[in-house]
């Protein structure tokens, strides 16, 4: 019997995931680790946390398991996170992560030096403060100590990576988010590394996700119980794995992912970016091709902050019934979902949420109601925007945390007018980087043929032309809302009391 070995370097814990060649999951393991907020709006991890949760995940899952049946390992996780390390490869500080809003100052930066236009061009996106090279840009600025002392600069996952094989490598999924890659070509940019005074020999050598990038090495395998030489593959990053786990990888099929923060990601052949920049462009984990994303940054979140402040005794299944019982549109009450600022398609840190047009006769479940409208109105946002760009999107596969509402899947089925699917396995990242790894391994001829044998749809649903036009109508008036009260986000954000 053999097996294919994912590991999910997440935010808050990591998943290790051990699946049989079918997909199955055989076993898993999920080690938490702290995150560091040494000041507000600040966010780091230490590096070693990963590696100590790597090795307690790997040797909890192969329990009773013979470590040569482990064909491969693939990496997937937190995209963006800077860490560096010295000549010796150990770290020289915490990681700086990609919820991280230090760089504002460094992103202007990059947007001057390089040109608005011309870092389209090169990288497919604009400058943000989650991205790493706005993050390179602050240590060398503020703590030149630490810089001086940086002989490897990479990413979350990678680390788990060296710390198994030794190498220093990482994917093109995940580069393309560190605003360096020549997202059109696949490799890192002298253009920018020029341009940003960033020497390339920092950086790791890039590989296509299903590529073997090592072997695990003796130490390794001593530590995690694996066997020394099992491949370990590229992978990718946290979307582009989540992709393969859903069977993402081809044109016209997408997903959206409604966690803490929510996702519209389209898989692409051809490269393309918004030239406003409202979406990312990403390289994917299919070998020559790409993906168009769009992030509303407070999705699960609008909807835990209103059950935690306004009904912390109902579940979420009841407050599920309280909206299901009102009609949609809420009577008239509408909700933007800008707890966090937004992304896609405002790119506004400044945008608050708001409740429009509450009166004395809406109930908690009208608040409810709205909040789940809001975010789907909010990944519409995301959806046009990326069909504006590639075209047409025929389906779409909802995971994460608020797949669990049948409510809330309907509803995306009639916001977006297309078909919605939930899938058997609902593992993502950790299915795809384990997918991947099974391409690598020579198991499957493609990522697409892996895809193919493992991801099944458990269910569809289709939209109700009814319940559409109701909601064309509220989204119109939900899409005109920004720019009515745009203004008043800046002055609030100067007001000083």
């Amino acid at each position: 019997m053999k097996y294919i070995l994912g590991i999910d370097v997440g935010t808050s814990q990591m998943k290790v995931a051990l699946f049989d060649l079918d997909g199955r999951a055989v076993a898993s393991a999920t080690p938490a680790y702290p995150v560091y907020q040494p000041q507000n709006g600040w966010a780091e991890q230490d590096a070693e946390d990963w590696w100590n949760a790597a090795v307690t995940g790997i040797r909890e899952v192969l329990h009773g398991i013979d470590a040569a049946s482990i064909a491969a390992v693939g990496l997937g996780g937190q995209m963006h996170g800077l860490v560096m390390l010295d000549e010796a490869g150990a770290p020289v500080r915490r990681s700086i992560l990609w919820c991280d809003q230090r760089t504002a100052d460094e992103c202007r930066r990059i947007t001057e030096t390089v040109g608005a236009e011309r870092l389209l061009t090169l990288t497919a996106n604009p400058a943000l403060t989650g991205f790493t090279a706005s993050k390179i840009l602050w240590v060398r600025n503020y703590e030149p100590e630490n810089y001086e002392k940086c002989a490897h600069i990479l990413l979350p996952k990678d680390y788990v990576r060296y710390r198994l094989t030794g190498e220093f490598a990482t994917d093109v999924s995940d580069a393309s988010g560190m605003q360096l890659l020549d997202v059109a070509n696949r490799c890192w940019s002298e253009e920018m590394l020029k341009a940003l005074d960033i020497d390339r020999a920092l950086l790791a050598k890039v590989y296509e996700s299903p590529e073997v990038t090592g072997m695990v090495t003796e130490d390794a395998a001593r530590l995690t119980g694996l066997c020394a030489g099992t491949p370990v593959v590229a992978g990718a990053g946290d979307n582009a794995a989540a992709a393969v786990g859903t069977g993402c990888i081809r044109d016209g099929k997408s997903f959206t992912t409604i966690g803490t923060s929510g996702v519209v990601y389209a898989h692409t052949s051809r490269m393309a970016a918004d030239p406003a920049g409202r979406i990312h462009t990403f390289c994917c984990a299919v070998p020559g091709q790409w993906h168009v994303m769009g992030v509303t940054q407070a999705a699960g979140l609008s909807l835990s902050w209103l059950r935690q402040n306004i009904c912390p005794e109902l579940s979420y299944r009841e407050m599920d019934a309280l909206a299901e019982q009102t009609p949609i549109g809420a009577e008239k009450l509408l909700y933007l979902p800008y707890l966090m600022g937004e992304r896609t398609p405002h790119l506004d840190a400044d945008a608050r949420g708001v409740f429009f047009g509450l009166s004395g006769m809406h109930t908690r479940a009208h608040l409810i109601r709205a909040v789940l409208e809001g975010v789907s109105y909010s990944l519409k946002d995301c959806q046009r925007i990326i069909e504006g760009v590639i075209g047409p999107i025929g389906e779409t596969t909802v995971c994460g945390g608020g797949a669990a509402s049948g409510l809330w899947r309907q509803m995306i089925a009639d916001v977006y007018g297309c078909k919605v699917q939930t899938l058997r396995a609902n593992e993502g990242v950790a299915l795809g980087a384990a997918i991947l790894a099974g391409v690598g391994a020579g198991i499957y001829p493609s990522v697409a043929a892996g895809c193919d044998r493992i991801v099944e749809i458990k269910e569809e649903i289709l939209p109700v032309a009814e319940n559409t036009e109701k909601y064309r109508k509220v989204y119109a008036f939900y899409d005109s809302l920004y720019e009515t009260i745009k203004a008043s986000y800046q002055a609030l954000s100067k007001l000083e009391l």
